[in-house]
């Protein structure tokens, strides 16, 4: 045992420990540039999704804004909680700085990796469609790389379907024992019996809960920070001034500095809205959308909602608090709580324990849609489904019931990183056939087409599956009726 953990910490080192978030960050600021700056271009175009005028009509498909709520709700999770105030506790004030920096930039790394998901997504023949980087890798860069795909989709399976989901578990029942007394065996319980019931449901089912939860959870906690904004109106150019003193070394706030700042703003950015990681394509190519780029700038706005607002939510809390102290040793859920409680009183533990189980549970049924793609690359086996229902199922329970559970699931950071790795390694190799796509929806949209169609046929020499795009069938049929000569009147 001793050996396989050993093993894993040599493999979190070669990732997270040195080399991936200064890669993430260098590719993150090369697709910016070599985009023209493609996600301040389109920024006011990413909120069109929220209006619900841009759905297809087919009551079967994954609509673009259902598809945005569950990849909301994949990244805003208790790490936007109690993650981002370890990264204030570790690296000060600034840490909010360089998190919103790293933010700007994987909004562009998102939408790539979004893009390209919708770009080679996959028909299921009943108004649904399945993608992410398996099948950008299998269908992108060829059959002899399927075996890239394969540790892709393994990864993918035991991090997020099973490590992750017992964390959110053990986070959620962490916080209902301790706030409101109710044993984790009954909060087990219960998480279990509504993962199951959504589970079951596939992805409609899955969609048609974030649509519900996620605004809600969105709505209440930003609310929630608005009034601790308001109360506290005259303290927030202080605290403002603060976080761009302390991020660029003008005031130290912690040991470490600058650097310290930098290391925990990027790290907590980059864990939280997951851009370059592979999680999200997954749930991007679902959405059945007019264009690639629609959906890569949709995803873009996810990244922006998580970390722009509600991690911004989160600092502002607590760096407006007077609990806060630079340099002070606490635990990040304990510090938030004391924070909001500071400020609008001690009912405030019960109503963030009521975030936590939103964020927890958004987070719990993406995860398991992660792990289903996975399980799809693997396997064609019905019963392969039926097996990691249960198996995620039993997995929240455990991670629930059993603080210590957790320790199991040692390898989902490791192997987060080894995820990531091959997904930066794809769309580096694929970024060119991107441009080509963004090229062709620019060039839509300068010819006058307030929604472009992506049409298939125009891309020859790519391996893409024309019955994903109906939408350039019904163009091609009303071209082909507006071409045809009048009836003779005589």
């Amino acid at each position: 045992m001793q050996m396989i953990t050993a093993f894993f910490g040599l493999i979190e080192d070669l990732t997270w420990g040195w080399a991936l978030i200064p890669i993430l960050v260098v590719f993150g600021v090369f697709i910016t540039v070599m985009s023209g700056f493609v996600q301040i271009e389109y920024f006011g175009r990413m909120f069109r999704v929220l209006s619900g005028k841009n759905q297809t009509g087919d009551p079967n498909a994954i609509s673009a804004r259902e598809a945005l709520l569950v990849s909301v709700g994949g990244r805003v999770g208790g790490g936007n909680i109690a993650g981002v105030a370890v990264a204030i506790t570790l690296g000060g004030p600034g840490a909010v700085f360089w998190m919103w920096a790293i933010a700007v930039v994987g909004m562009a790394t998102s939408l790539v990796e979004c893009t390209l998901a919708q770009l080679y997504k996959r028909s299921n023949g009943d108004g649904t469609y399945r993608g992410g980087p398996a099948d950008y890798i299998i269908y992108g860069l060829g059959v002899k790389y399927r075996w890239l795909a394969v540790l892709y989709a393994i990864c993918l399976l035991l991090s997020f379907a099973f490590g992750f989901n017992a964390f959110q578990g053990n986070t959620f029942a962490g916080a209902a024992n301790e706030s409101l007394g109710i044993d984790r065996m009954w909060t087990g319980i219960g998480l279990a019996i509504i993962t199951g019931f959504i589970v079951y449901g596939g992805i409609k089912r899955i969609a048609k809960a974030s649509d519900i939860i996620i605004p809600v959870m969105a709505v209440i906690y930003i609310g929630l920070a608005l009034i601790v904004i308001v109360l506290n109106i005259t303290d927030l150019p202080r605290v403002l001034v603060s976080i761009f003193a302390n991020a660029f070394g003008f005031e130290e706030a912690v040991s470490g500095g600058v650097g310290a700042a930098l290391a925990q703003g990027l790290r907590r950015g980059l864990f939280s809205n997951e851009a370059g990681l592979g999680s999200a394509p997954n749930v991007a190519a679902t959405a059945d959308v007019r264009h690639p780029i629609s959906q890569g700038i949709t995803q873009s706005l996810s990244v922006f909602i998580d970390t722009i607002i509600v991690c911004s939510c989160t600092a502002f809390i607590i760096l407006l608090s007077p609990v806060y102290q630079p340099g002070m040793e606490i635990d990040g859920i304990v510090l938030t709580q004391q924070s909001l409680a500071s400020q609008v009183g001690d009912w405030a533990q019960y109503f963030l324990t009521f975030a936590i189980l939103l964020f927890a549970f958004s987070s719990i049924i993406y995860n398991y849609y992660l792990g289903e793609t996975a399980v799809r690359v693997m396997t064609s086996q019905p019963a392969a489904l039926h097996i990691l229902r249960w198996a995620v199922v039993a997995v929240v329970f455990l991670g629930s019931t059993a603080p210590g559970a957790t320790a199991v699931f040692f390898f989902s950071d490791p192997l987060m990183g080894v995820l990531a790795v091959v997904n930066l390694m794809a769309i580096m190799m694929l970024f060119p056939t991107c441009l080509r796509v963004l090229d062709d929806f620019r060039v839509q949209l300068k010819e006058g087409v307030l929604r472009p169609v992506f049409k298939p046929k125009a891309f020859p020499d790519l391996n893409l599956d024309e019955n994903a795009w109906p939408h350039a069938k019904l163009v091609e049929q009303e071209f082909s009726a507006s071409m045809r000569p009048a009836p003779s009147t005589t």
